[in-house]
């Protein structure tokens, strides 16, 4: 059904994991959490983009080679439901620096299956990452 429809908006997203829990971000101003990650800009590769996201918004440093490809989802943009998004996620295998909520983020928590009730995420990471998460066993 997505697939005739145009990418509106192209994002990489990254999973980072600590103890079968995975981090979760909130930008100011928003009430939903993301994953971390951004929009890639038509200059750069999807693997550049979320490095320079994940350094923006946590001032973490991550090589491309750490990135494992999770997988590609599309889903109506979260407060945009216009729009169509598409998200690249990968799984950040390691990185560098102390993980703090910077640039335009509020909040950042870690999180795993069992979400509490007050919990608003954006609908491909309660809809498609999660659960994928959960199956490859990563999370709790």
């Amino acid at each position: 059904l997505l697939m005739n429809k145009s990418i509106d908006i192209h994002k990489a997203a990254g999973v980072l994991l600590h103890q079968r829990n995975f981090l979760i971000v909130r930008a100011k101003g928003k009430d939903f959490f993301i994953a971390p990650g951004g929009k890639v800009e038509s200059d750069e590769t999807v693997r550049a983009a979320l490095c320079r996201e994940l350094s923006e918004e946590l001032s973490i440093k991550v090589a491309e080679e750490n990135l494992t490809a999770l997988d590609t989802f599309f889903a109506p943009a979260a407060g945009r439901e216009e729009r169509l998004l598409q998200m690249d996620v990968f799984i950040v295998q390691q990185w560098q620096g102390v993980l703090e909520a910077a640039s335009e983020l509020e909040e950042i928590k870690w999180i795993n299956s069992h979400l509490p009730t007050e919990l608003t995420l954006g609908s491909i990471l309660k809809d498609d990452v999660i659960p994928r998460l959960k199956q490859l066993d990563l999370i709790d």
